[in-house]
Protein backbone atom coordinates (compact mmCIF):
# COMPACT_ATOMS: atom_id res chain seq x y z
CA UNK A 1 0.00 0.00 0.00
CA UNK A 2 1.29 3.51 -1.19
CA UNK A 3 0.35 5.91 0.98
CA UNK A 4 -0.16 8.90 -1.12
CA UNK A 5 -0.44 12.50 -0.68
CA UNK A 6 -0.19 15.56 -2.55
CA UNK A 7 0.24 19.18 -0.28
CA UNK A 8 -2.20 21.34 -1.62
CA UNK A 9 -1.37 25.55 -0.59
CA UNK A 10 2.22 24.05 0.10
CA UNK A 11 3.62 27.21 1.46
CA UNK A 12 7.29 26.64 2.67
CA UNK A 13 6.66 22.84 2.78
CA UNK A 14 5.58 22.07 6.61
CA UNK A 15 3.10 19.61 6.17
CA UNK A 16 4.89 17.72 3.46
CA UNK A 17 7.99 17.51 5.63
CA UNK A 18 6.15 16.05 8.68
CA UNK A 19 4.13 13.95 6.01
CA UNK A 20 7.32 12.84 4.57
CA UNK A 21 8.73 11.99 7.82
CA UNK A 22 5.62 10.09 9.28
CA UNK A 23 5.80 7.50 5.79
CA UNK A 24 3.42 9.52 3.32
CA UNK A 25 5.01 9.54 -0.49
CA UNK A 26 4.39 12.78 -1.34
CA UNK A 27 3.22 12.86 -5.30
CA UNK A 28 3.35 16.47 -5.80
CA UNK A 29 2.87 20.13 -3.97
CA UNK A 30 1.59 23.03 -5.52
CA UNK A 31 1.25 26.96 -4.20
CA UNK A 32 0.33 30.19 -5.61
CA UNK A 33 2.98 31.70 -4.25
CA UNK A 34 6.70 31.40 -6.25
CA UNK A 35 8.80 32.15 -3.72
CA UNK A 36 7.21 29.39 -2.08
CA UNK A 37 7.85 26.99 -4.56
CA UNK A 38 11.37 28.06 -5.42
CA UNK A 39 11.90 27.37 -1.26
CA UNK A 40 11.01 23.72 -2.30
CA UNK A 41 12.59 23.43 -5.37
CA UNK A 42 15.83 24.66 -3.44
CA UNK A 43 15.73 21.36 -0.83
CA UNK A 44 16.19 18.28 -2.76
CA UNK A 45 17.59 16.98 0.63
CA UNK A 46 14.22 17.29 1.85
CA UNK A 47 11.90 17.70 -0.79
CA UNK A 48 11.68 14.93 -3.73
CA UNK A 49 8.45 15.14 -4.86
CA UNK A 50 7.29 18.08 -8.43
CA UNK A 51 6.63 21.83 -6.72
CA UNK A 52 4.23 23.57 -9.11
CA UNK A 53 3.94 26.70 -8.23
CA UNK A 54 -0.13 27.30 -9.79
CA UNK A 55 -3.56 28.59 -8.51
CA UNK A 56 -6.11 25.96 -6.97
CA UNK A 57 -8.81 27.29 -9.68
CA UNK A 58 -6.32 25.39 -12.34
CA UNK A 59 -6.31 22.17 -10.40
CA UNK A 60 -10.31 20.88 -11.50
CA UNK A 61 -11.70 19.16 -14.60
CA UNK A 62 -9.07 16.52 -13.88
CA UNK A 63 -5.79 18.17 -14.04
CA UNK A 64 -4.56 17.50 -10.86
CA UNK A 65 -5.29 14.07 -11.61
CA UNK A 66 -3.21 13.86 -14.69
CA UNK A 67 -0.50 15.31 -13.13
CA UNK A 68 0.21 12.52 -10.54
CA UNK A 69 -1.27 9.97 -12.45
CA UNK A 70 -4.01 8.88 -10.49
CA UNK A 71 -7.75 8.31 -10.66
CA UNK A 72 -10.75 9.44 -8.73
CA UNK A 73 -10.67 7.78 -5.10
CA UNK A 74 -7.12 6.44 -5.50
CA UNK A 75 -5.07 8.95 -3.87
CA UNK A 76 -4.66 7.73 -0.11
CA UNK A 77 -4.08 12.00 1.15
CA UNK A 78 -4.92 15.63 0.26
CA UNK A 79 -3.44 17.80 2.78
CA UNK A 80 -3.92 21.58 2.65
CA UNK A 81 -3.58 24.63 4.49
CA UNK A 82 -6.13 27.52 2.14
CA UNK A 83 -4.53 31.19 3.55
CA UNK A 84 -6.14 32.14 6.57
CA UNK A 85 -5.35 35.80 7.35
CA UNK A 86 -9.22 36.56 6.58
CA UNK A 87 -9.84 34.26 9.90
CA UNK A 88 -7.32 35.49 12.19
CA UNK A 89 -8.39 37.16 15.43
CA UNK A 90 -5.77 39.64 15.18
CA UNK A 91 -6.99 40.97 11.83
CA UNK A 92 -7.98 44.51 11.32
CA UNK A 93 -10.77 45.48 9.13
CA UNK A 94 -13.94 43.81 6.95
CA UNK A 95 -15.54 40.28 7.92
CA UNK A 96 -15.47 39.76 4.13
CA UNK A 97 -12.26 38.37 2.95
CA UNK A 98 -11.73 36.71 -0.53
CA UNK A 99 -9.18 34.72 0.80
CA UNK A 100 -11.87 32.85 2.87
CA UNK A 101 -13.34 31.52 -0.26
CA UNK A 102 -10.01 28.83 -0.81
CA UNK A 103 -11.27 26.92 1.88
CA UNK A 104 -15.22 25.91 -0.11
CA UNK A 105 -12.36 25.73 -2.95
CA UNK A 106 -10.52 23.08 -1.27
CA UNK A 107 -13.71 21.45 -0.42
CA UNK A 108 -14.50 21.60 -4.08
CA UNK A 109 -11.43 19.66 -5.03
CA UNK A 110 -12.28 16.87 -2.49
CA UNK A 111 -14.93 16.62 -4.20
CA UNK A 112 -13.23 15.77 -7.57
CA UNK A 113 -10.50 13.86 -6.09
CA UNK A 114 -12.33 11.93 -3.36
CA UNK A 115 -9.45 10.80 -1.35
CA UNK A 116 -9.70 8.05 1.38
CA UNK A 117 -8.35 10.97 4.02
CA UNK A 118 -8.13 14.72 3.58
CA UNK A 119 -6.59 17.34 6.62
CA UNK A 120 -6.73 20.53 6.74
CA UNK A 121 -5.05 23.11 8.76
CA UNK A 122 -6.33 26.62 10.12
CA UNK A 123 -5.96 29.11 12.47
CA UNK A 124 -8.27 28.44 15.70
CA UNK A 125 -10.21 31.91 14.45
CA UNK A 126 -11.39 30.23 11.89
CA UNK A 127 -14.36 29.32 14.45
CA UNK A 128 -15.16 32.55 15.58
CA UNK A 129 -16.98 35.28 13.92
CA UNK A 130 -15.33 35.78 10.55
CA UNK A 131 -14.85 31.75 9.97
CA UNK A 132 -17.77 29.65 11.73
CA UNK A 133 -20.17 30.13 8.81
CA UNK A 134 -17.56 29.47 5.82
CA UNK A 135 -16.55 25.85 8.09
CA UNK A 136 -19.86 24.83 8.49
CA UNK A 137 -20.43 25.08 4.74
CA UNK A 138 -17.12 23.05 4.32
CA UNK A 139 -18.22 20.74 6.91
CA UNK A 140 -21.46 20.24 5.51
CA UNK A 141 -20.40 19.87 2.00
CA UNK A 142 -17.91 17.52 3.13
CA UNK A 143 -20.31 15.08 4.68
CA UNK A 144 -22.57 15.18 1.94
CA UNK A 145 -21.06 13.39 -0.34
CA UNK A 146 -19.53 10.69 2.31
CA UNK A 147 -17.18 11.40 4.29
CA UNK A 148 -16.67 11.69 8.06
CA UNK A 149 -15.03 15.18 9.21
CA UNK A 150 -13.10 15.47 13.07
CA UNK A 151 -11.94 18.54 14.13
CA UNK A 152 -9.63 19.70 16.82
CA UNK A 153 -8.27 22.75 18.27
CA UNK A 154 -4.40 21.28 18.65
CA UNK A 155 -1.70 22.64 20.43
CA UNK A 156 1.63 22.15 18.43
CA UNK A 157 3.61 22.27 21.88
CA UNK A 158 1.79 19.29 22.86
CA UNK A 159 3.77 17.09 20.25
CA UNK A 160 7.22 18.00 21.61
CA UNK A 161 6.68 21.91 18.89
CA UNK A 162 9.28 24.48 21.00
CA UNK A 163 5.91 26.53 20.73
CA UNK A 164 2.59 27.81 21.67
CA UNK A 165 0.76 27.32 18.44
CA UNK A 166 -2.56 26.32 18.77
CA UNK A 167 -4.23 25.42 15.25
CA UNK A 168 -7.98 24.06 14.37
CA UNK A 169 -7.00 20.57 12.44
CA UNK A 170 -9.79 18.86 10.25
CA UNK A 171 -9.21 15.15 9.01
CA UNK A 172 -11.64 13.73 6.81
CA UNK A 173 -12.29 10.09 6.31
CA UNK A 174 -14.13 8.31 3.31
CA UNK A 175 -16.65 6.65 4.31
CA UNK A 176 -15.56 3.45 2.88
CA UNK A 177 -13.09 3.42 5.08
CA UNK A 178 -14.45 4.11 8.55
CA UNK A 179 -15.93 6.93 10.64
CA UNK A 180 -14.27 6.63 14.27
CA UNK A 181 -10.37 8.14 13.59
CA UNK A 182 -8.85 9.58 16.75
CA UNK A 183 -6.60 12.53 17.05
CA UNK A 184 -2.80 12.24 18.27
CA UNK A 185 -3.00 12.32 21.77
CA UNK A 186 -0.48 15.07 23.17
CA UNK A 187 3.11 13.37 23.55
CA UNK A 188 5.64 13.21 27.42
CA UNK A 189 7.85 15.27 24.76
CA UNK A 190 8.10 19.32 25.78
CA UNK A 191 10.73 21.49 23.91
CA UNK A 192 11.91 24.81 25.18
CA UNK A 193 13.52 27.84 23.33
CA UNK A 194 16.58 26.58 25.62
CA UNK A 195 16.74 23.52 23.61
CA UNK A 196 16.01 24.93 20.60
CA UNK A 197 18.27 27.96 19.54
CA UNK A 198 20.70 28.20 22.64
CA UNK A 199 23.38 26.40 20.39
CA UNK A 200 23.59 29.20 18.20
CA UNK A 201 26.24 31.92 18.93
CA UNK A 202 25.76 35.76 18.70
CA UNK A 203 24.92 36.64 15.04
CA UNK A 204 27.86 39.46 13.86
CA UNK A 205 27.30 42.50 15.16
CA UNK A 206 27.65 44.60 11.62
CA UNK A 207 24.09 42.75 10.67
CA UNK A 208 25.87 40.17 8.04
CA UNK A 209 24.90 36.70 8.11
CA UNK A 210 27.11 34.09 10.70
CA UNK A 211 29.27 32.43 8.71
CA UNK A 212 28.39 29.53 9.23
CA UNK A 213 24.70 29.76 9.41
CA UNK A 214 23.15 31.92 6.39
CA UNK A 215 20.39 32.39 8.01
CA UNK A 216 21.16 33.67 11.14
CA UNK A 217 21.62 37.44 11.70
CA UNK A 218 20.40 40.32 13.19
CA UNK A 219 18.52 43.34 12.82
CA UNK A 220 19.74 46.81 13.24
CA UNK A 221 17.11 48.40 16.18
CA UNK A 222 16.76 51.70 16.34
CA UNK A 223 18.17 53.88 19.47
CA UNK A 224 14.35 53.77 21.19
CA UNK A 225 13.69 50.47 20.36
CA UNK A 226 17.55 48.77 21.65
CA UNK A 227 16.44 51.20 24.82
CA UNK A 228 12.88 48.99 25.40
CA UNK A 229 14.18 45.84 24.38
CA UNK A 230 16.70 46.43 27.03
CA UNK A 231 14.47 47.55 29.61
CA UNK A 232 12.77 43.70 29.73
CA UNK A 233 13.73 40.38 30.92
CA UNK A 234 12.67 36.92 29.69
CA UNK A 235 8.94 36.80 29.39
CA UNK A 236 8.36 40.39 29.70
CA UNK A 237 6.34 42.54 27.20
CA UNK A 238 5.46 46.13 27.18
CA UNK A 239 3.95 45.90 30.56
CA UNK A 240 7.17 46.20 31.92
CA UNK A 241 8.22 49.32 29.79
CA UNK A 242 8.84 52.52 31.84
CA UNK A 243 6.48 54.89 30.94
CA UNK A 244 9.02 57.11 28.73
CA UNK A 245 9.37 54.04 26.37
CA UNK A 246 6.05 52.80 25.48
CA UNK A 247 4.83 53.84 22.53
CA UNK A 248 1.95 56.37 22.53
CA UNK A 249 -0.47 53.87 21.49
CA UNK A 250 0.60 51.69 24.05
CA UNK A 251 -0.06 54.25 27.08
CA UNK A 252 -3.73 53.05 27.66
CA UNK A 253 -3.37 49.74 30.13
CA UNK A 254 -3.26 46.69 27.95
CA UNK A 255 -6.33 45.20 29.58
CA UNK A 256 -7.93 47.55 27.51
CA UNK A 257 -6.52 47.81 24.32
CA UNK A 258 -4.87 44.12 23.97
CA UNK A 259 -1.10 43.68 22.87
CA UNK A 260 0.49 43.22 26.03
CA UNK A 261 3.14 40.72 24.52
CA UNK A 262 4.90 43.43 22.05
CA UNK A 263 7.91 44.63 22.61
CA UNK A 264 8.98 41.53 24.49
CA UNK A 265 11.85 39.11 24.89
CA UNK A 266 10.90 34.59 25.01
CA UNK A 267 11.92 33.27 28.01
CA UNK A 268 14.43 30.80 27.94
CA UNK A 269 13.07 27.51 29.70
CA UNK A 270 9.35 28.04 28.30
CA UNK A 271 8.28 27.22 24.74
CA UNK A 272 7.86 30.03 22.64
CA UNK A 273 4.93 32.43 21.46
CA UNK A 274 3.06 31.53 18.18
CA UNK A 275 5.69 32.38 15.34
CA UNK A 276 3.96 34.39 13.31
CA UNK A 277 4.44 36.17 9.90
CA UNK A 278 6.17 38.73 11.57
CA UNK A 279 8.10 37.03 13.83
CA UNK A 280 11.59 38.56 12.89
CA UNK A 281 10.49 42.29 14.95
CA UNK A 282 10.30 42.30 18.95
CA UNK A 283 8.07 45.04 18.15
CA UNK A 284 5.21 42.16 17.02
CA UNK A 285 5.19 40.20 19.94
CA UNK A 286 7.47 38.20 22.79
CA UNK A 287 10.14 37.83 19.57
CA UNK A 288 13.48 39.03 21.51
CA UNK A 289 15.74 36.78 22.10
CA UNK A 290 15.75 35.65 25.79
CA UNK A 291 19.24 37.41 26.71
CA UNK A 292 20.56 39.06 23.69
CA UNK A 293 19.67 42.81 22.77
CA UNK A 294 18.08 41.97 19.30
CA UNK A 295 14.72 39.79 17.57
CA UNK A 296 15.24 36.50 16.60
CA UNK A 297 16.81 35.74 13.35
CA UNK A 298 15.26 33.85 10.79
CA UNK A 299 17.25 30.73 11.65
CA UNK A 300 15.68 30.53 15.18
CA UNK A 301 12.07 31.32 13.87
CA UNK A 302 12.88 28.62 11.28
CA UNK A 303 13.94 26.13 14.01
CA UNK A 304 11.52 27.08 16.66
CA UNK A 305 8.48 25.53 13.89
CA UNK A 306 10.58 23.16 14.03
CA UNK A 307 12.35 22.98 10.11
CA UNK A 308 15.60 20.88 9.67
CA UNK A 309 18.21 23.91 10.87
CA UNK A 310 19.76 23.46 6.82
CA UNK A 311 16.52 24.10 5.25
CA UNK A 312 16.63 26.66 2.60
CA UNK A 313 14.31 29.31 2.17
CA UNK A 314 14.36 31.38 -0.62
CA UNK A 315 12.92 35.24 -0.83
CA UNK A 316 13.43 39.01 0.81
CA UNK A 317 13.42 38.83 4.80
CA UNK A 318 10.01 39.60 4.78
CA UNK A 319 9.10 36.98 2.41
CA UNK A 320 10.95 34.41 3.99
CA UNK A 321 9.61 35.25 7.97
CA UNK A 322 6.00 35.32 6.28
CA UNK A 323 6.78 31.26 4.93
CA UNK A 324 8.43 30.42 8.33
CA UNK A 325 5.63 32.08 9.90
CA UNK A 326 2.50 30.67 7.89
CA UNK A 327 4.17 27.20 7.99
CA UNK A 328 2.44 24.36 9.92
CA UNK A 329 5.24 23.06 12.32
CA UNK A 330 7.25 19.46 10.52
CA UNK A 331 7.08 17.89 14.20
CA UNK A 332 3.04 18.30 14.56
CA UNK A 333 2.28 17.30 10.60
CA UNK A 334 4.41 13.99 11.34
CA UNK A 335 2.18 13.27 14.66
CA UNK A 336 -1.32 13.71 13.03
CA UNK A 337 0.32 11.84 9.54
CA UNK A 338 1.62 8.89 12.01
CA UNK A 339 -1.99 8.64 13.49
CA UNK A 340 -4.06 8.73 10.25
CA UNK A 341 -1.45 5.77 8.90
CA UNK A 342 -1.93 4.05 11.70
CA UNK A 343 -5.69 4.18 11.97
CA UNK A 344 -5.96 3.20 8.03
CA UNK A 345 -3.86 0.08 8.85
CA UNK A 346 -5.92 -1.06 12.09
CA UNK A 347 -8.89 -0.31 9.92
CA UNK A 348 -7.60 -2.84 7.35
Amino acid sequence: MRFTCVDSFSGAGGLSLGFSDAGLDILMSFDIEKKCIETLQSNPKYVKHPAICDDIKNMFDGRLLDIIGLKQGELFLLAGGPPCQGFSVQRIGEDSDNRNELVLLYGKLIDEIRPMFFVMENVSGIQGKRGKLILNQLIDMIESIGYSVHKKLVDASDFGVPQRRKRMILVGERSDIGSSYKFPEPTSEKNTVRETIAFLPPPPEDGTSHPDYPMHRRDRLSPKNLQRIQAVQQGQGRDYLPANLLADCHKIDSAVIGHRNVYGRMAWDDVAPTITARFDSFTRGLFGHPDQPRSISLLEGALLQTFPPDFIFKGTKIEIARQIGNAVPPKLAKAIGESIIDYYKKTR
